[in-house]
């Protein structure tokens, strides 16, 4: 299988420490965010965007779908056999891609990161007060959830685990404000020190997207 993707990028990396965890091998192809697209990676992916897996003749995008493809390869606690386990697990991927990514973890990184970066002005501080309020909204959600269990589905971790936490690797850079969260803290921190996401680190100075 081959992943193309942008290695800083939480999306990417999330994929790639789920591999790494569980030991699947990713044949790994960067793709420079911020430049076009070539015409071979836009046959691929009409988007443009990453990750993209291809596994043969099969092509797949987004990062909780690939996820999902890359667990099911072989037998693994991240992605268990049970169903209500799985719903579990995609209720959070849900509420990660709704909530937790969308309204929160994106624009804060963007207006406070990726504008510095692509010399787009100063941070809006309406956006950022909007992404500011629904961080801590859902931050304290979280917390309560984490504040029963060690991981979010239980006392494992799972790709919930590896969905939700991604952006948080950039929490100074967007300044998120972790600091009333112990819960979500001490929960970050086991899920961080699992080998996949080392193993699978961009450069410390390269920027997320």
């Amino acid at each position: 299988m081959k992943l193309y993707g942008f290695a800083p990028s939480p999306n990417t990396w999330k994929v790639r420490a789920v591999a790494g965890h569980i030991g699947v091998p990713l044949e790994y192809e960067s793709v420079v965010l911020f430049q076009p697209r070539t015409a071979d990676y836009l046959a691929l992916n009409q988007s443009g965007r990453t990750p993209t897996l291809v596994d043969g003749n099969f092509v797949l995008s987004e990062a909780l779908a690939i996820m999902q493809y890359v667990a099911d390869q072989k037998p693994n606690t991240l992605w268990p056999k049970g169903t209500r386990e799985r719903a579990e697990i995609m209720r959070w991927q849900s509420w990660q891609i709704q909530h937790w990514h969308k309204e929160a973890c994106e624009p804060l990184l963007v207006e406070r990161l990726i504008k510095g970066l692509l010399n787009m002005g100063p941070p809006d501080a309406a956006n950022v007060e909007n992404a500011l309020a629904a961080f801590n909204r859902e931050a304290r959600l979280l917390d309560a959830d984490l504040g029963k269990q060690p991981y979010l589905v239980g006392w494992a971790p799972t790709l919930a685990d590896f969905a939700v936490a991604a952006p948080l690797f950039y929490s100074k850079e967007g300044g998120f404000p972790l600091a009333p969260y112990g819960h979500v803290r001490d929960w970050f921190d086991r899920v961080s020190l699992l080998p996949g996401w080392r193993e699978t680190a961009p450069p410390p100075a390269t920027a997320a997207a």
